[in-house]
């Protein structure tokens, strides 16, 4: 249905209640990333955060090279590092040192940072954030490409910096930029000619910005001289499925209310009625699905419907589920829901129907070819019965 192979993958924030032991979570993420790498999953973009109490990885850079020991072919990315809150220069780095570790299994994707309190802590305020990202992404861009930079910011200080050591990757790793809702993002992808991660492309806000957030891209891209690649589009969406909807819904009783109530402790955006069933509003109000492999795929294809090609469909990782049933979801959107999208079982549909198609005449042929092998063995055995018996040699008598 697609012109561009469609990947898969997640996104990881990560989501954990207050409840539980921070290091046990964090062995359970680094888990879910061998068993997304065994289920044949492409890639894991992992998230950075400093505050508000569940999304506990600060340092997307040291989980990557954790995991990365740990799998075999999922590519990783930083989903996303905060650009305000690091020197330029040391992001650079960071990134072409773990180009390296991973040879070439890492993407670096570039944010303003999510939440406000992170940067409160570090005396930012958030109004400069996008215009202090922007700056750091073309420093960081130049260090890629060999530049030495001098330069004097009200944030930073370069004097003759220059990257250590080339990248790994040539000409430098795949570079990302997010989008949500508003047109920064979109921006910044169609000037530098990036990728862009669309991180709540089935809220109803994002959804809605979605083609014209790509718009924007393609539009200045074209001023710049450059197009947009939609096989460097990403999207993220949560889901959880199981065998039938009345099973992932039990399932999701584990986690999504407090999933809700952190994210409204945030920011509010889920204004769930009281009384109301929370999986049954989230999924009747499309910010995601909690049901089977069918609904998995009809989400998709509602993403195509809304935006045309696109390169990746990301889960946002997020805990609804005990560790068992989202394991399950995954493998069953990995069995299901990924040869929906890759042609792969095409020939074998096309075989099974054109043996439907002759079905008769495949069975006359067997049934005429399995008569033939009897009525021959008959033959053999009534010529054998007919011939004479052979004497013994002479002079063998005795034997």
């Amino acid at each position: 249905m697609a012109n561009i192979p469609l990947r898969h993958g997640v996104f990881l924030p990560p989501f954990h209640p207050m409840d539980e032991n921070p290091s046990a979570a964090l062995d359970r993420d680094l888990e879910l990333m061998q068993w997304l790498d065994r289920l044949g999953f492409h890639e894991a973009w992992i998230g950075e955060h400093h505050s508000a109490g569940w999304e506990i990885i600060s340092s997307p850079e040291l989980f990557i090279a954790v995991a990365a020991e740990r799998t075999r072919s999922l590519r990783f990315g930083t989903g996303v590092i905060s650009l305000p809150y690091h020197n330029p220069l040391m992001v650079a780095n960071r990134i072409i040192q773990l180009d390296h570790h991973t040879r070439g299994r890492v993407m670096f994707g570039a944010g303003p940072g999510l939440l406000a309190s992170d940067a409160l802590m570090l005396g930012i305020d958030p109004n400069v954030q996008r215009d202090r990202m922007a700056e750091a992404l073309d420093v960081i861009l130049r260090l890629f490409q060999g530049e030495i930079v001098t330069e004097k910011t009200d944030w930073y200080t370069l004097v003759n910096a220059r990257a250590h050591i080339p990248p790994y990757t040539k000409p430098h790793p795949e570079v990302a930029v997010v989008s949500a809702v508003t047109p920064s993002g979109g921006r910044l992808a169609g000037k530098y000619g990036l990728s862009m991660i669309c991180v709540a492309a089935t809220n109803p806000f994002g959804y809605d910005a979605l083609d014209a957030n790509w718009k924007i891209a393609n539009e200045i891209a074209a001023e710049n001289g450059r197009t947009m690649d939609p096989a460097r589009l990403r999207l993220v969406g949560p889901m959880h499925i199981a065998e039938t909807r009345a099973k992932a819904m039990q399932n999701v009783k584990f986690g999504l209310e407090r999933y809700i109530n952190y994210l409204n402790n945030n920011q509010q955006r889920f204004n769930v009625p009281p009384g109301a069933d929370p999986a049954e509003w989230f999924v009747e109000n499309k910010f995601g699905v909690i049901g089977t492999p069918d609904d998995a795929i009809a989400q998709i294809r509602r993403l195509y419907d809304k935006q045309g090609d696109f390169g990746c469909f990301l889960h946002q990782a997020h805990n609804w589920a005990d560790w068992e049933e989202t394991k399950r979801s995954y493998e069953l959107y990995a069995r299901y829901v990924m040869p929906a999208f890759s042609g792969d079982n095409r020939a074998r549909i096309e075989s099974f129907d054109w043996c439907t198609v002759h079905r008769d005449e495949l069975s006359e042929k067997r049934s005429s070819a399995a008569k033939a092998m009897f009525d021959k063995h008959e033959a053999e055995q009534r010529a054998k019965a007919a011939a004479p018996m052979a004497r013994p040699e002479k002079g063998r008598e005795a034997w």
